[in-house]
């Protein structure tokens, strides 16, 4: 019998994650791990994500105690300070918690016998790439703390000694509706803006690339990764998580959001300066390597799934981006009402 452990289960993808691997493997033990910041972050669900759970735990990834991944088959590491907004704020915290906690997890995993180890890495290791997709092999370019810590983790696990296969997911930009919803993200903001002003006003000139992977895939692609074999990849593996299909220029997914929602205009500034990220990735490794678990998700099906759920929320928030819907604006109310310190550690038990 499986027994799962997901770390960092009450974020934004988490809920898409307990969901489908409970619906893959009904027989298998699901239990969460996760230090609350966001549990109060609810967006229209119909019950309590972590229902699916046998077991829900609260603590901080930093102080995982000894002892409590014996008895697991697989571990997934989705615990992170999960964008740039919030690397840049909390740059000593992104690199505990993202690299050094993670590194201390997959160590101890491997101490007490755990056999698959999945860790949620970012395509957004490669930074500025003009030029061909980027693949697995090509050279790395993390230009924030959150990139930097998911590149540092990657280079130690692949050092772990001890037969764990540990799968490294370097997940496209996430995208879609969840559970506890996101804004900070670029195609949710853009759905967010159209839905509210009716006018998506594009930051950049248009032209960065961002691939985008939905939460449900996402989960899918974490389903694949909890039962891969080492003879499937490598016992170490680091894969582009997502699909070649969906790698979008910026001004064409605003487009994509603009035709979706009659009326919304489009606002691209042409004499914006180089944007720190444009990047594509090449998915046609994760493809021969999970062909029954790929993104099957297209923009449009992720646009409508975000009109249908904020629409379920009422949503008409113009100032949205001041909300609890912006992880960073969750953990800076956190600190300036006291609940947690500066290095975000919570002050009331």
């Amino acid at each position: 019998m499986m027994k799962i452990l997901v770390i960092g289960n009450m974020g934004y993808v988490g809920p898409a994650v307990v969901r489908e691997l409970s619906l893959k493997h009904p027989d298998a033990v699901l239990h969460g791990y996760d230090n609350a910041y966001f549990a109060h972050c609810l967006t229209g669900a119909d019950s309590f994500p972590e229902r699916y759970l046998a077991r829900q735990y609260l603590g901080d990834v930093r102080h995982l105690p000894e002892g409590m991944l014996e008895g697991y088959t697989a571990v997934v590491q989705l615990a992170a300070i999960s964008n740039d907004p919030m690397g840049s704020r909390f740059a000593e915290v992104t690199r505990e918690v993202n690299q050094e906690a993670s590194i201390r997890i997959a160590r101890q995993a491997a101490r007490e016998g755990v056999r698959q180890f999945v860790f949620a890495s970012s395509c957004s290791v490669y930074g500025v790439a003009s030029g061909e997709p980027r693949k697995e092999t090509d050279p790395l370019s993390p230009m924030t703390a959150y990139a930097m810590s998911k590149i540092g983790t990657e280079e130690a696990l692949a050092d772990l000694p001890g037969d764990m296969v540990i799968t490294n997911l370097r997940f496209a930009t996430a995208c879609g509706m969840s559970a506890r919803l996101r804004l900070d993200l670029v195609l949710n903001d853009f759905v967010a803006c159209a839905l509210s002003q009716r006018k998506i006003t594009v930051l950049s000139d248009g032209t960065p690339w961002r691939p985008l992977i939905d939460v449900t895939d996402m989960a899918r692609a974490i389903d694949w990764a909890v039962q891969r074999e080492a003879d499937n990849g490598g016992r170490v593996l680091s894969v582009n998580a997502g699909s070649n299909q969906r790698n979008h220029q910026v001004r064409d997914l605003a487009e994509a959001v603009a035709q979706a929602i009659p009326g919304t205009t489009v606002s691209i500034n042409e004499k914006a300066a180089v944007d720190s990220r444009s990047y594509r990735v090449d998915f046609s490794h994760f493809e021969r390597l999970a062909p029954g678990h790929q993104p099957q998700m297209t923009l449009r099906d992720s646009i409508h799934g975000l009109i249908v759920g904020l629409a379920k929320m009422n949503f008409v928030d113009a100032n949205f981006r001041n909300s609890s819907l912006i992880r960073l604006r969750v953990l800076q109310d956190h600190v300036d009402q006291g609940r947690v310190t500066e290095s975000l550690e919570w002050t009331e038990r």
